[in-house]
């Protein structure tokens, strides 16, 4: 995995983004069709691969215009977690965000996920407020994050 580095989410790499999806969201997961409608509608994706193009994480990023954007995943195989591959997402969703001069970036993370919400914190994010059940299948509340652009 040396010089990972995030690159565009296509298509084609939807059926491999399928079953990390299934893994780490279990009922919550995203469908083949949401996948299709993000890229579709022009949404910053980027993916992270091995060296022979397996999918290791993957990231999207929707632009509210004109000053407003939200993550819409980060997500890493289990296999390959902790070494780094979230935070490069993170990071290229941010950039992008900045590239576009968006003033606040926001996301929705589960309220039992302590892991993400440190590398979300580590990155400037901070708590504004809670939906509860917001992840129906699980009733799990979301902590709703944001973080001001410089």
């Amino acid at each position: 995995m040396n010089g990972l580095r995030p690159t565009r989410f296509r298509w084609w790499h939807i059926d491999e983004v399928l079953p990390i999806e299934a893994d780490l969201f279990g009922a919550e997961q995203w469908s083949a069709a949401m996948f299709w409608n993000e890229l579709s509608h022009g949404h910053f994706y980027r993916v992270c691969t091995d060296d022979d193009g397996g999918v290791l994480g993957y990231a999207g990023l929707a632009v509210a215009p004109p000053d407003e954007a939200w993550v819409q995943n980060v997500a890493v195989r289990r296999d390959v977690q902790r070494r780094g591959i979230g935070r490069l997402l993170l990071e290229a969703l941010l950039a992008e965000a900045n590239r576009l001069g968006v003033r606040a970036v926001l996301l929705e993370v589960a309220a039992d996920n302590a892991a993400a919400q440190r590398l979300y914190a580590m990155h400037g994010f901070e708590p504004i407020g809670v939906r509860r059940g917001y992840y129906q299948s699980s009733n799990t509340d979301a902590l709703v994050m944001r973080r001001i652009q410089d």
